[in-house]
């Protein structure tokens, strides 16, 4: 079959072969800090509000989740849990609040333990929880990973959990690892014994060869030098294999692909890659070139890859589909298993976010962002086999049983795109849908053999394979 997309002087042409199989995708996904310990709150000083009130805020944040998980929404499956450091309640080492200089107080996440020999406090962190739980209940299926971007403060050199008093310092000593990985491990082991949820990985580095991490910064983070990623994995493996927890660890979460890249090849010369079950990596820096040799050296060492966070500032649908260009990138040449975003909701702005809440949280709204992203995840479900094609702005997977073919393609251009696509003979066209400057995943076309490439839009073919 050959479809003719008219509307510009000269074709683009892309054979669509259901054979080329380059990898699977295994889900969608999305980090719970720090949007879900703001939504998910109490409504701490509205007491008077009454039963009336309170109840359509569960039934807004019912939706909310829905618009996340369901197979008409995101239909997103992976979620990241944060298991929180905690600063030091006295602010000893760090001024009051810092947060909120950056971040915000959303930032301020609670840790389960105040001391070395304190009781753990299983009620803390109960809003993130709140939406773990959530998600659970509308998505069984949900893959949950644990990660953390700091130790509680007292483990801590500078007794911040923001990082060390120097950016490039660790701010773990040596002497806290078996403290650390233990108290990452409890939290793990808690969240199975009290609620059923098993993470499926536990990434203790957040883009840890970040110069980002400072006393008094502006959200928890930490310093490790790769030598020393490497020594913490070793105690963590330990923890977790006495623990019982089928749970693996992931690493390292840098923020930089050629940086990722570096630290694997530093972790398999040490002979440390074994005790890794999943590679992840941010991709808010990194070429083409740079995400294929990580791509290649993962499946040199037969270990999963995620794109674990990433997001890009931008402004409008122009600044939404160049995100939308980086994650085909990410697709094309690091060919994750699992492809996450950072934040689904905030209460400003349309680029960091899906969706944009009031400041206080009680009403949500669907931002372009969210169509834009609906248009891969919707349509291309876990399960799904990613193909080859040569279309640098598109993608292309066939579904697990070979009965559905899909092609998105972004247009982030000012002109139309007139494509040309052979698809097998037994395709059928049976559904066009598109988000553009005034669309929203809207349904375009569901028969006629002939569309366009809008300007400024993103475009999700479906065929049905007879």
């Amino acid at each position: 079959m050959l479809l003719l997309l008219p509307g510009a002087s000269r074709a683009e042409e892309y054979c669509i072969d259901t054979q080329r199989v380059t990898s699977a995708c295994e889900g969608w996904g999305v980090s719970l800090c720090w949007w879900a310990a703001m939504c998910g709150r109490d409504d701490e000083g509205h007491s008077d509000e009454g039963s009336t009130c309170r109840e359509s805020r569960q039934v807004q944040l019912e939706e909310l989740i829905d618009w996340l998980v369901s197979p008409e929404g995101l239909n997103y499956s992976v979620f990241r849990y944060n298991i929180g450091g905690g600063d030091d309640p006295d602010w000893t080492n760090c001024s009051p609040h810092h947060f909120k200089n950056g971040k915000g107080l959303r930032a301020e996440m609670e840790g389960f333990k105040d001391g070395p020999d304190d009781d753990y406090h299983w009620e803390r962190d109960s809003a993130q929880r709140k939406i773990l739980l959530m998600i659970k209940r509308h998505r069984p299926d949900a893959v949950f990973e644990a990660f953390s971007n700091s130790a509680p403060w007292w483990m801590t050199t500078s007794g911040c959990v923001a990082g060390a008093s120097k950016a490039t310092d660790d701010n773990l000593p040596r002497a806290m690892y078996g403290s650390f990985a233990q108290y990452l491990v409890d939290v793990c082991r808690h969240y199975k014994d009290a609620y059923g949820i098993e993470f499926a990985t536990l990434e203790p580095f957040n883009e840890p060869m970040s110069s980002s991490w400072f006393q008094n910064g502006v959200q928890e983070g930490c310093h490790f030098d790769i030598n020393n990623q490497i020594e913490f994995v070793r105690v963590l493996r330990k923890a977790l294999k006495k623990s019982g927890l089928a749970t693996k660890i992931s690493a390292s979460d840098e923020v930089n692909v050629a940086v990722s890249l570096r630290t694997l090849e530093a972790y398999t010369k040490a002979g440390a890659a074994r005790f890794i079950g999943q590679w992840n990596t941010h991709t808010y820096i990194g070429s083409k070139e740079e995400k294929a040799r990580l791509h290649r050296l993962c499946e040199e060492l037969n270990v999963r890859l995620w794109q674990s966070e990433t997001g890009l500032a931008g402004k409008g649908i122009a600044g939404n589909l160049a995100l939308a260009q980086r994650l085909v990138d990410d697709i094309r040449y690091l060919r994750p298993a699992v492809w996450c975003d950072w934040q689904y909701v905030e209460t400003t702005g349309d680029q960091w976010c899906m969706v944009r809440a009031d400041d206080e949280w009680k009403t949500c709204t669907r931002v372009k962002s969210y169509f834009v992203h609906q248009q891969f995840s919707r349509f291309i479900p876990a399960g799904y086999h990613w193909l080859d094609i040569d279309d640098e702005c598109g993608l292309a997977a066939v579904s697990p049983d070979g009965k559905t073919l899909v092609y998105v393609s972004v247009n982030a251009s000012k002109d139309v795109r007139n494509v040309k696509l052979t698809v097998p003979e037994n395709a059928v066209l049976t559904a066009v849908y598109r988000t553009s400057e005034n669309e929203d995943c809207a349904l375009v076309s569901a028969s006629a053999p002939m569309f366009n490439l809008m300007p400024l839009s993103v475009t999700t073919v479906i065929f049905s394979l007879e």
